[in-house]
């Protein structure tokens, strides 16, 4: 208890993602790297026999953390380190580990496949989130609410239409998922500052060999494209480019919990509430909307890193520079752990949500009135009145029914004011069936339906296998 530890590990993020930015998991990663050069290198004619591909293999998993530490201290290099370590449970092998290889080898190899791992794991989550708002929407398509322009009440929507805005969002989000997916390039085998050279020395020369190395490498850890240049690293606009698209789904999930805290605060929407579940140390009665605001507070921090990338891969100096090294170590996985606990929330919010409908109409109900005023225009015009002596009249009453809501605390009165007006020739009994929430919500309900159909459910279709997700908070 005396040292710091990560509160993404500790309290937000899942087993599956620590584990892909986990020690094992990276060293592992590293050694099926050299193992698959080895393999590859022997195939191609280098001296490397079975017997010291079999005593890599086996000792794959068998990682002397103690040991590694104690020479990168000595060496101050970590990959040299573990070459070390690994070449000591490995002795017949020591001579041919990393044969050819600098460190961006398995250093920038096994961020690409974190990142990819990383974006998998993430994507299922972001499935389900859809999947979870997709339901809402239609469940809710037909229920009126108020809009809000400027948090100011406006033309009413529906409640699922509300929710095809927060599913627009994680749309443009999976389609750029997707597309970083689709061109994720390996950086595969390319020596020292991206030309070879110590390939063209151990093949003697003969180009194709190099290309196949690079390829055959790359195919087997799942990546079909490799870049065709690199320096010693891969394009660090690879590190921006993922945190960017971090960042885009933060954007999203805090636009998300911002109006649902809004609307928990007018008592419309509530995120759940559990059974034993304390709001305030101080005020018993309190039920503050915790997971929003724990999304809110991760989503501001994922945003922040943005910069970080950009920064990184705007300042690399020709074939490299080292000064990315701590920078991704802290800002690639913080990201991705921290968008993995976003996910894994909303999921739980949305698993629970509760919607106050009662609540809702009465909120209509005092605002309907102003809402109906063009329609009495218009009937009154219809039956022969003077448009602009009709909205003087209409404004006047208005103001006062105004006036009863802000100053005196009342229900606002302004249909009752209409229909005791005698001036006004409309029919009295066709307004009161005008008043009905349904009248004045548009097509949301079509729109919603054909939204979901037609932009989400084939997402959806598309990952049926990735849907059903556990999303219990850790604390």
């Amino acid at each position: 208890m005396n040292s710091y530890k990560n509160p993404l590990e500790e309290r937000y993020s899942s087993e599956e993602m620590l584990f892909n930015f986990s020690h094992n998991n990276k060293f592992q990663n590293w050694r099926k790297l050299w193992i698959a050069l080895a393999e590859i290198e022997k195939d191609l004619g280098l001296e490397i026999t079975d017997e010291q591909i079999a005593e890599l293999k086996a000792n794959a998993e068998n990682i002397d953390y103690e040991k590694a530490a104690e020479y990168e201290k000595k060496f101050r290099h970590d990959v040299m380190a573990h070459v070390h370590a690994y070449g000591d449970v490995a002795p017949s092998a020591k001579g041919i580990i990393h044969l050819g290889a600098t460190s961006a080898f398995v250093g920038d190899n096994t961020d690409l496949i974190q990142i990819r791992d990383g974006l998998l794991i993430l994507k299922k989550k972001l499935v389900n989130v859809m999947k979870n708002l997709a339901d809402f929407a239609i469940q809710y398509k037909d229920l009126p609410t108020l809009g809000f322009t400027h948090f100011q009440p406006a033309q009413l929507t529906t409640v699922g239409k509300r929710a095809t805005l927060w599913l627009q969002s994680l749309v443009l989000d999976i389609e750029e998922l997707d597309f970083f997916l689709e061109t994720l390039r390996f950086r595969g085998v390319k020596g020292t500052t991206g030309t070879a050279a110590s390939f063209l020395e151990l093949f003697n020369g003969d180009y194709s060999k190099v290309k196949h190395l690079d390829k055959e490498l790359s195919k087997r850890f799942g990546f079909e494209k490799v870049f065709g240049v690199s320096g010693q690293t891969y394009d660090r606009k690879i590190d921006a480019k993922v945190v960017a698209l971090l960042g885009n789904i933060a954007q999203s999930a805090h636009k998300f919990t911002n109006d649902l805290r809004l609307l928990q605060n007018l008592k419309e929407i509530e995120e759940p509430f559990e059974k034993n579940q304390i709001g305030s140390s101080a005020m018993a009665y309190k039920r503050n909307p915790m997971r929003s605001e724990r999304i809110g507070a991760l989503a501001k921090y994922v945003m922040s890193l943005t910069t970080s990338s950009a920064m990184v891969a705007s300042t690399q100096w020709f074939e490299r520079t080292l000064d990315d090294s701590a920078n991704k170590r802290l800002t690639i996985p913080q990201a991705f752990l921290a968008v993995d606990a976003i996910l894994l929330i909303w999921n739980n919010i949305m698993n629970g949500i509760v919607v106050y409908p009662n609540r809702i109409n009465k909120h209509i109900m005092e605002e309907l009135p102003f809402m109906a005023t063009e329609y009495i225009i218009m009937e009154e015009v219809k039956a022969g009145g003077d448009r602009q002596e009709i909205h003087e009249v209409i404004r006047v009453h208005s103001m006062e029914a105004s006036k009863q809501v802000k100053v005196e605390g009342k229900e606002n009165d302004l249909i009752e004011r209409i229909l005791n007006d005698h001036s006004l020739k409309l029919d009295k009994s066709k307004l009161k069936e005008v008043l009905d929430p349904k009248n004045f919500i548009g097509f949301a309900p079509i729109q919603t339906e054909e939204f979901i159909k037609n932009e989400v459910q084939p997402i959806i279709d598309q990952n049926k296998d990735l849907i059903g997700l556990e999303a219990d908070l850790k604390v």
